[in-house]
């Protein structure tokens, strides 16, 4: 009976999570009574995330060993063990993920020594972007899709993970506060172009609204290659051919000629006639601005010599600009079927 009582105790003992092995071991490392000061990343943000990544299958250390993984945020060796057999983290982690593999996949977590769920918003946001860095997670695609993830969630915090640079032509991200408050027009360019097409062009519009307040380059680049993408998507599901060389007016010329809103489509005896037309003119204007923005002090054509920077209000501009005309012409489209057969 003594044996049967020793063998039930062990496998009650095997069976008990990380997280309640854990709590053991918070004498050696105390778990702070309350979050900090500067911790604006609520817990129910960071909870969602982590039951995110979970129900994705997302693998937190990407490619790496977990202690490798961690091991460029942490130094593990000076670190303490919650195994008396081993010396420090490294050890331990090694046993219990790598050798034994007997710890919850999301145990990093919920581990006092790392602090995630009630430490500084630096360096939880550290961690995550760590996920998708390019050494750590090689297919821009996945990182792409799982910052995604991440900014679902941060955004009501206030809080984006944006792109800082590149890494051998794939991004390199950082975790940034942006504030709470949304752009009208960002708003209804989610919700109407997400409608539209929920994948590159609403990467666009929360990489452009992400960058308003702290990139205002990337914001104007991006802008521009909103409209672009708008026009394009609008064109090929009307079955109209695009010249590989159609810049930002011709497009926007291409898009209300196929949506029949061009001005010289409108009759002259319309009492509206003027003003539709003078709205037209105006939208195309604002479009060719931004496109100008771009190429002097936006992404991805290079930067005059001498120029000088533009600020988050000059964003703000071309982005609210921007927004407002693809919501116009998606809204547009949508209303209007196509009568190409």
């Amino acid at each position: 009976m003594a044996a049967y009582g020793c063998r039930l105790s062990l496998g009650l003992l095997t069976s008990i999570s990380v997280r309640t092995v854990l709590q053991f071991h918070t004498r050696l490392v105390p778990r702070p009574s309350r979050p900090r000061a500067n911790m604006k990343i609520s817990q129910i943000t960071r909870r969602d995330i982590i039951d995110a990544l979970s129900v994705e299958k997302v693998r937190w250390s990407g490619r790496m060993e977990e202690p490798e993984f961690l091991s460029r945020l942490y130094n593990l060796a000076g670190i303490p063990s919650t195994d008396s057999r081993f010396s420090d983290a490294a050890g331990d982690i090694w046993q219990h993920r790598i050798n034994n593999y007997d710890w919850d996949d999301d145990w990093v977590f919920y581990d006092p020594r790392f602090n995630l769920m009630n430490g500084d918003d630096d360096e939880f946001l550290a961690f995550l972007c760590e996920t998708i860095h390019p050494v750590v997670r090689s297919d821009p695609t996945e990182a792409e899709r799982i910052c995604q993830l991440y900014n679902h969630y941060l955004r009501n915090d206030g809080f984006q993970i944006v792109e800082k640079s590149r890494m051998s032509g794939k991004p390199v991200f950082v975790g940034r506060f942006v504030g709470i408050g949304v752009t009208p027009a960002i708003a209804a360019a989610k919700a109407t172009l997400g409608a539209t097409d929920p994948g590159y062009l609403f990467q666009q519009i929360t990489r452009m609204e992400a960058a308003v307040g702290t990139d205002p380059a990337l914001a104007i680049g991006t802008a521009k290659e909103l409209v672009e993408s708008c026009c394009k998507t609008i064109l090929n599901s009307r079955g109209v051919p695009i010249s590989k060389s159609a810049d930002i007016p011709e497009l926007i010329k291409q898009t209300t000629k196929a949506l029949e809103l061009t001005p010289d489509d409108i009759p002259d005896a319309s009492k509206a006639a003027d003003t539709i037309k003078r709205l037209l003119n105006n939208l195309a204007t604002i479009t060719q601005g931004i496109a100008e923005l771009r190429n002097h002090y936006g992404t991805g054509h290079g930067r005059a010599a001498g120029a000088k920077g533009l600020g988050s209000r000059h964003a703000k501009l071309a982005v609210g600009a921007a927004s407002t005309l693809a919501v116009f012409l998606a809204e547009t489209h949508n209303e209007k079927p196509s009568k190409t057969p």
